[in-house]
């Protein structure tokens, strides 16, 4: 008996389980559970997004639109570029291009003129001429209003998507642009290594009640207050609650309402 425990201690493997269905379905239930990271309770949670709600109770995106399909335009535009800079580019634009086929009238060259502004403004001219050609000819015109739809049009990433769903069509989704992604690693909201692992957890994390808007507050936060170069730690209302090793201070900010936004006004 001795030499035969040796044996099985060695090398487990020679030793045969048997898994019951119902210890598979334990183990399938436990994978999820371990794949949701948080430095945070769900009471710290609840009291993070209570405070942003409380500092801004209407939250808004900084990009300048009329409609669906403006809105697409313009997150599309934004990529590696500024909601200043493409504010200022397409107050022009969409006064005379403001439907896909509008924007198929003006054509690329001249939609060119418009974003040459913009980093990029050669290929995000190709994309917004090809979405706008794909909204008229598969979908009457008209923006869709699934994330499996929005992805297959030209220049439309899961970012974008999740961003007109949730502006366009009131959708609670999670937009991980490069402030969200830094905010959810630096205070180790919901760590990880890409945007759609980060999204997936975020949308774990964030508490029910508070997910429609928390895109929204997490941008924001991470564009005015906990900044990529230097967190303004001084200036953040959740400075007693962050767990982020870069903390410089423990007191948080007075938890008053913000100003209204003025949206085409905001500085990067």
């Amino acid at each position: 008996m001795a030499a035969d425990y040796r044996v099985s201690m060695a090398n487990p493997k020679l030793k045969s389980v048997t898994k019951t269905p119902q210890d598979a379905n334990v183990i399938a239930r436990r994978k999820p559970a371990a794949a949701v990271r948080t430095a945070y309770s769900l009471a710290e949670r609840e009291e993070i997004f209570r405070r942003f709600s409380v500092q801004r109770p209407e939250p808004r995106g900084e990009l300048e639109h009329t409609n669906p399909f403006t809105l697409v335009v313009a997150v599309a535009l934004s990529a590696q570029a500024t909601d200043v800079g493409v504010n200022k580019a397409t107050r022009a634009l969409f006064k005379v291009a403001d439907t896909p086929e509008k924007m198929l009238d003006l054509g690329e060259e001249r939609l060119r003129d418009y974003i040459r502004t913009i980093g990029l403004y050669r290929n995000k001219a190709k994309n917004v001429i090809a979405l706008s050609q794909m909204l008229v000819d598969q979908f009457g015109g008209k923006v869709p209003e699934t994330r499996d739809e929005l992805v297959r049009l030209p220049g439309v990433g899961r970012k974008t998507a999740n961003v007109v769903l949730s502006m366009a069509f009131g959708q609670a989704t999670m937009a991980v642009d490069t402030h969200i992604f830094r905010i959810a690693n630096r205070i180790r909201l919901a760590p990880g290594k890409t945007p759609d692992e980060v999204e997936a957890r975020l949308m774990k994390v964030i508490p029910n009640h508070y997910l429609y808007h928390a895109h929204h507050w997490l941008i924001l936060h991470g564009r005015y207050t906990c900044k990529a170069r230097r967190p303004e730690c001084e200036r953040c209302i959740i400075a007693d609650l962050c767990k982020s090793p870069e903390k410089s201070w423990d007191v948080p900010a007075p938890l008053v309402e913000l100003p209204p936004q003025v949206i085409g006004e905001a500085v990067e």
